[in-house]
């Protein structure tokens, strides 16, 4: 682990899982799939802890006689230092509408098989299977981080985006609170942000969002991928389930925050059934803006998604990677601007004019919300020491 990660507690976790070696005649030709036991991940999603794609061995656990796999401990959350020395990360993406960001933390509790941020954990010498679910970093100066960086000579205030790569309020936000410290940062500097959350926990703050939103300073987008609490719980474990989302886009709406409702991902023949049935959930809750991604399958969330059909839907796993395949040029990913978030090709573009058509028909998507930008007032320097001397 690099020298800027430190565990915050070491008591709860094990060393690296041990991992059983097997074929899964599903996943894509050469791939091995690292197979953990049901009871040891119950309630996360990856079904595998194979290790990153930088690491240059492979754990391999084999039953000697002595100690049975099936009775090891069942995976715990353990959580660690960042120890970033800057929390602004820029990008000159031309998919995403902004160009910065802020994560508070590395890795995400909700489970969900199909994040693109999972790769991530390989540059920490982690899985981004397992580990990326139960081996999580918190960045606990965040807020003193971004207050220094709005300060610097010559920033100019464009929207921050939080939660582009993990959930900001993901279950440990409960215990270490960095939204609600971000939140006040930016409301006193007068700086627009826009949030992205599956999770009602966003409702804590809601008295913040409500003060910024009545300066045009914010914008919330809630993640509602299905409405039905049986498949969602399959796709994000660890996620509120969709009536609380509906809940706490409700809420937000009546507290005068601008929402969006994020169909994202859009998996074919699991659950692009529904977009119009959460578009129209979404906008009778107060949503005035949608949005879709379909799925994506960058690096090592390829083999994970494999092994999570093969599990989970062993009946329509070979459709599903069929249509995926149609929409990413015979590929199980296309990562080329302009095509990554919608795909090509037929189903793809029925896919789009469906969402089109249910966004016209139940009014979404009629106004862009442009948050306020020459609100910013750069938050005072914390004093020097040569201040002293009138310096």
């Amino acid at each position: 682990m690099s020298g800027s990660m430190a565990l915050l507690s070491s008591t709860t976790r094990l060393p690296p899982a041990p991992q059983v070696i097997v074929r899964d005649s599903g996943a894509p030709a050469g791939i091995l799939a690292a197979g953990v036991v049901a009871g040891r991940r119950r309630g996360c999603g990856a079904q595998s802890n194979a290790v990153g794609r930088y690491e240059p061995y492979a754990r391999v656990a084999l039953d000697d006689g002595w100690e049975v796999i099936e009775d090891l401990p069942a995976f715990k959350t353990v959580v660690g230092i960042d120890s970033a020395r800057k929390v602004i990360t820029r990008n000159a993406s031309p998919d995403i509408s902004f160009d910065r960001s802020i994560n508070p933390y590395r890795g995400c509790e909700h489970g969900c098989v199909y994040c693109y941020a999972r790769p991530t954990h390989a540059y920490l010498g982690l899985s981004p299977g397992l580990d990326f679910e139960s081996r999580l970093f918190v960045k606990p100066d965040a807020p003193e981080l971004l207050a220094r960086e709005l300060c610097a000579p010559g920033y100019v205030a464009r929207t921050i985006a939080i939660g582009t790569n993990t959930d900001p309020y993901q279950p440990i936000e409960r215990k270490y609170a960095l939204m609600r410290r971000i939140l006040e940062v930016l409301e006193r500097a007068g700086h627009p942000v826009g949030i992205v959350t599956k999770s009602a926990l966003i409702l804590r703050d809601i008295d913040v969002l409500a003060r910024m939103a009545a300066r045009n300073l914010v914008k919330v987008g809630i993640s509602l991928t299905t409405l039905d609490s049986g498949l969602a719980r399959v796709m994000e474990p660890r996620a509120p389930t969709p009536s609380r989302r509906l809940g706490a886009l409700r809420a937000l709406a009546a507290a005068g925050v601008p929402t969006t409702v994020m169909v994202a991902p859009v998996i074919p023949a699991i659950n692009d059934a529904e977009i119009e049935r959460v578009l129209g959930a979404a906008a009778a809750a107060g949503a005035g803006g949608a949005g879709y991604v379909l799925l994506r399958l960058p690096l090592e969330v390829r083999d994970l998604f494999h092994e999570w059909l093969a599990a989970n839907f062993p009946d329509r796993r070979r459709h599903v990677i069929a249509l995926l395949r149609q929409m990413r040029g015979g590929r199980d990913y296309d990562a080329r601007f302009g095509e990554r978030m919608t795909g090509r090709g037929p189903y793809a573009w029925m896919m789009g004019r469906r969402f089109e058509t249910a966004c016209a028909r139940l009014g979404l998507n009629r106004r862009k919300v442009a948050l306020a930008t020459d609100l910013f007032v750069a938050p005072r320097r914390r004093p020097q020491q040569l201040d002293l001397f009138g310096a």
